[in-house]
């Protein structure tokens, strides 16, 4: 249609929004239909961070607030960034936007030109490559293999850098691997990016709280202090303080960044809703204690849902450090027949298959750039993980 924009040409919709989409609509027609896509916690938000909310509506906090934050929140973020990351901001070195989505999409608009670079690691979040794409910018992939725990190589990392490399977005743990960097994993990426100073750091930290069997969550600025100037390192109340439909992210980073991305924002969205932001202020100044708690429920459904995969006739399952997804390798499925005489030749074929035989919704890997693999999200209860992972078993025992 000659109407609409040329740049749609170079941004497809959400691959796992389409396979929640989908098993709903299924589930609609009355298929028993477990979907395992939805990238969000099962456990509601905590009462004290619901009542700052019904708070702010009882006391009229319903009007416009300056367009990247309320003081408020902003000092929350601030004292948060300190607290748990020993990093020093100041407010005018705080966005706030409607979801961590955001945040990254206006900082992508206001640095990027076009045929600027952006280094992307592979497996990555489905949302990165077309972000970079709408602002003009070029997608740089850098495929990071299993045999490395789907993590970025330092030696890997220099060769994808070019004069024209703007960005590298960095996002640990990841979505849709779990990947997570250790302080010596970390030390060893921004050691390469200090050779490379016309290079910023983009770092996706949404999932930075849940991390499990001990490790220790570290972020690029904090690891390499001399990186400070040119990262922006980003978060969000979304995943650890299980508000996804609040919308609230935020970032911390150079002042001349931060303000574009206000401008940004102040010609297109506005503000963050204010109930939202009194919320999140208490999310972050609030109790803690829940995390753990969740956290213990997240781990136990990882090493349940692996132990299953890692049972399935053609299926290998690395374990991860962090979030709340695996990303098994379905290779040795493909080739074999499926009990309708269809064969398999791809991780999409698979997940189709997975979806038709057994009424189990996982999304293909291809959509995160690495096959043959498919993304489950564990972030639901234990009994319809157990039933899914049963129920992937006995589809893969089907094949011949």
């Amino acid at each position: 249609m000659g109407f609409l924009a040329d740049r749609l040409n170079v941004i497809k919709p959400s691959p796992t929004i389409a396979v929640t989409n989908k098993a709903r609509d299924l589930k609609a027609a009355g298929r028993d239909v477990i979907g395992l896509g939805a990238g969000e916690p099962d456990f509601p938000t905590p009462d004290n961070i619901k009542q700052a909310g019904i708070r702010a509506i009882q006391s009229d906090d319903t009007k416009y607030t300056a367009v990247d934050g309320t003081p408020k929140l902003k000092a929350a973020i601030c004292e948060k960034f300190k607290r748990e990351n020993g990093l020093t901001y100041a407010p005018n070195q705080i966005n706030v936007g409607t979801g961590g989505k955001q945040v990254l999409y206006n900082a992508l608009v206001a640095t990027l030109n076009e045929g600027d670079e952006v280094v992307i690691p592979a497996p990555y979040w489905v949302s990165y490559p077309d972000m970079v794409a709408l602002a003009d910018g070029k997608p740089v992939f850098v495929a990071c293999s299993q045999n490395n725990g789907f993590k970025l190589r330092p030696e890997d990392l220099e060769a994808a850098i070019t004069p024209r490399t703007k960005w590298v977005i960095l996002n640990s743990p990841s979505n849709p691997t779990g990947a997570a960097y250790t302080w010596a994993e970390m030390k060893a990426l921004t050691d390469v990016l200090l050779r490379h100073p016309h290079v910023w750091v983009m770092t996706d930290d949404m999932y930075e709280h849940l991390v499990y069997d001990g490790f220790k969550f570290c972020t690029p600025a904090q690891v390499e202090p001399k990186l400070y100037g040119r990262t922006l390192t980003v978060n969000g109340v979304s995943k650890a303080y299980c508000m996804t439909g609040w919308r609230i992210g935020y970032a911390g980073g150079p002042t001349e960044l931060i303000k574009a991305m206000g401008t940004i924002q102040s010609q297109s969205t506005s503000n963050p809703s204010s109930i939202s932001q009194a919320a999140a202020a208490e999310a972050l100044t609030g109790p803690q204690d829940f995390i753990a708690r969740n956290n213990e429920a997240f781990r136990r459904r990882r090493d349940l849902i692996v132990d299953l995969l890692n049972k399935s006739k053609g299926i290998h399952c690395h374990k991860p450090e962090g979030a709340f997804y695996v990303y098994p390798s379905c290779a040795g499925t493909i080739g074999k027949k499926t009990p309708a005489g269809k064969t398999i030749e791809s991780d999409n074929d698979f997940v189709e298959y997975l979806l038709e035989q057994e009424g189990v919704a996982v999304v293909q890997g291809t959509a995160f750039g690495l096959a043959p693999y498919f993304r489950i999200s564990y972030a639901t209860s234990d009994d319809q993980l157990r039933e899914a992972g049963l129920r992937i078993q006995r589809a893969c025992e089907a094949l011949r």
